[in-house]
């Protein structure tokens, strides 16, 4: 799947949806909870089966980035499944530290 930017991506393993922050030029294929992810919202009923190593959950609100790809998601609805890009999980991105107010 090529991602555009603004694009909305839904699993089919549980309710987790997302929205695409940020993504490559090139072709990569997201996951949740070892299974591809679909264009547009959640679908009405799960029609996927899940990877039980894939199943730590995602965090509502929580941005999961791969900085060396160029690729983030914003999660807008938790699940079971786990965000994955190409076969790894994307971790949770870290806030940035605030300036000293000295």
């Amino acid at each position: 799947m090529r991602p555009r930017v603004g694009q909305m991506l839904a699993s089919t393993v549980d309710t987790t949806t997302v929205i695409v922050v940020r993504c490559p030029d090139d072709e990569v294929d997201i996951t949740c909870g070892g299974a591809a992810m679909i264009e547009g919202t959640a679908p009405g009923a799960v029609t996927g089966t899940p990877d039980p190593d894939r199943m730590d959950g995602s965090l509502l609100g929580k941005r999961y980035a791969d900085e060396d790809l160029g690729l983030e998601l914003l999660c807008t609805k938790q699940g079971e499944g786990t965000l994955a890009v190409d076969g790894v999980p994307l971790p949770v991105k870290s806030a940035k530290p605030l300036p000293a107010s000295d």
